[in-house]
């Protein structure tokens, strides 16, 4: 009876932990307007990182000024996608664009006014990054940035690439 017990544990924890992995269904607007569904974030089964920042965190401005100085070289490399998303407030969503304008940033950028996609993963701070795989799968995350650091997220898209080609042999 304890061995039945301690299997269904292990399948109801397997099976919450995968429940938070996915991709939430919440309703965010791009900085064009256009109401996007974050469960339809996707790459065409390549892998995609999300990178939430606010236009007054400095850290999060240089992570994404650094990605942007090497960002087509990934794309060439990996075809990765980044989804930068904005926790600025409502009052304070206007910034956005003219932001992301001024830097050039090629990134699909959505704004998430009341945080709820960024509660919904349970972060604590900002910059921070997650990183799906090809199906939508959380593979990495972490918080904070220092000069460099970039570097991690490429290593660990270039690994979930590897791992998956793996796999289809």
């Amino acid at each position: 009876m304890n061995t039945l017990k301690t299997i269904c544990c292990l399948l109801l924890m397997m099976l919450a932990s995968t429940a938070v992995a996915q991709l939430p269904s919440i309703q965010l607007k791009d900085i064009n307007g256009k109401t996007i569904d974050t469960k339809t974030l996707s790459n065409d089964g390549k892998p995609f990182v999300i990178s939430f920042f606010a236009t007054w965190c400095k850290p999060c401005n240089r992570e994404l000024k650094a990605i942007h100085e090497v960002y087509p070289d990934w794309q060439d490399e990996t075809g990765m996608k980044l989804y930068a998303v904005s926790i600025d407030r409502a009052q304070d969503v206007n910034k956005v664009k003219p932001m992301v304008d001024s830097e050039g940033w090629e990134y699909e950028v959505l704004l998430d006014t009341n945080k709820d996609l960024y509660r919904a993963f349970g972060i604590q701070m900002i910059p921070h990054v997650l990183i799906f795989d090809g199906s939508g799968k959380i593979v990495d995350s972490r918080s904070g940035y220092i000069e460099g650091s970039e570097e991690h997220i490429i290593e660990k898209v270039r690994e979930v690439i590897s791992s998956s080609k793996k796999e289809k042999k």
